[in-house]
């Protein structure tokens, strides 16, 4: 019996499985970087609440109004809830506990992998060409953290010439995670793979300050 089997009591996670789990996880996580992100704004928590609602269901609810789905939060709340129960927590937890603003890589990390590969399945399921369903993967992945920087009056961070490796490397594990369905490996290996991947490389970039080539007249 494998770790996944003794999690959820079956060897592998179904399509419905991973598309609900991975988008909850990356609400949770989606919603705390948003909180750490706006320390030193001055927002109340209603509006810590609001910035966390946009960065975590944002990405999500573009991907489900371009692909003609049913808004996954607005046709099952508890995403709702846990994305504001995540929020509440870490406003009050970053209240407590002196923490650096730069912690919100690490969560905003795992959600960008959660959500890359919730938006790429989502897409597979519908039968997009590869290039789309890529695409809906980043974008899933990208667009809250979008909205965020833009409540939060900031450039942002995936257009930010010196920031590291952001929409890229949500690109590159969609396409691993394609690439893998192709190969008929198991959803559940895929998913780990490609969280895993966006993850580790993604804070390998902050740490290493990886970028790509910026675009400057001469």
């Amino acid at each position: 019996m494998d770790v996944t089997q003794l999690i959820f009591g079956q060897q592998h996670l179904s399509t419905e499985q991973v598309l609900y789990w991975s988008t909850m996880f990356a609400s949770v996580f989606t919603a705390a970087a948003a909180v750490l992100d706006a320390r030193g704004k001055q927002f109340d928590l209603f509006g810590v609440m609001i910035i966390a609602f946009s960065a975590a269901l944002g990405g999500g609810t573009l991907r489900d109004v371009i692909l003609d789905r049913d808004v996954f939060w607005v046709h099952d709340d508890s995403y709702l809830i846990v994305t504001w129960l995540g929020a509440i927590f870490t406003f009050y937890l970053a209240r407590w506990i002196r923490l650096s603003s730069r912690w919100f890589i690490v969560p905003d990390a795992a959600g960008l992998g959660l959500y890359t590969v919730a938006g790429t399945q989502a897409a597979i399921s519908l039968e997009v060409s590869w290039l789309v369903a890529s695409f809906m993967g980043v974008l899933t992945g990208v667009a809250g953290g979008i909205l965020r920087d833009i409540l939060l009056n900031e450039i942002p961070v995936v257009f930010r010439s010196e920031h590291t490796l952001y929409a890229t490397v949500a690109w590159i594990g969609s396409l691993i995670l394609i690439g893998l369905n192709e190969y008929q490996v198991s959803l559940t290996i895929s998913a780990a793979v490609v969280i895993g991947f966006i993850f580790i490389t993604r804070l390998m970039a902050v740490r290493w300050n990886l970028v790509l080539p910026e675009y400057r007249e001469k």
